[in-house]
């Protein structure tokens, strides 16, 4: 069962480091104002963008599994259908708590497997709008 009482949520919101897989450098879309007001408010941003070299003044990764950093937070700004394949690379590494997909982004079977390796996983939520209303 995905995350979903405010207790949890706020546990998530309280860890330092996010990986925006799918991080866009373009303002004005949510895939980057979302990481941009994260980022503004105190946390670590690592964008995931195989398109770009640098994303919010940051280092961008052309996959999870190139971020040397720790990450807490796998936060996903892509396609449902490839929600699988980034919990994969997720579940590889031994840093992640969480993976945390975006508004309309859905894969109760990719959550599944997020909860069955003892990690959580937030499905169909915006970081900012969790945030804001926690806060």
């Amino acid at each position: 069962m995905p995350v979903d009482s405010d207790a949890e949520l706020r546990e998530l919101l309280a860890l330092d480091t996010i990986a925006v897989v799918g991080c866009s450098s373009t303002p004005g879309k949510a895939a980057h104002d979302v990481p941009r007001f994260m980022q503004e408010r105190g946390y670590e941003v690592v964008p995931v963008n195989p398109y770009a070299d640098e994303v919010l003044d940051e280092e961008a990764y052309d996959s999870l599994a190139d971020v040397e950093a720790n990450v807490d937070i796998v936060d996903v700004f892509r396609p449902s259908e490839e929600v699988a394949g980034i919990v994969d690379e997720a579940l590889e590494r031994d840093d992640v708590e969480a993976v945390w997909t975006q508004q309309g982004i859905r894969d109760p079977a990719a959550g599944e497997r997020v909860e069955a390796a003892g990690r959580r996983y937030v499905e169909d939520r915006c970081l900012k709008v969790e945030y804001r209303r926690l806060s």
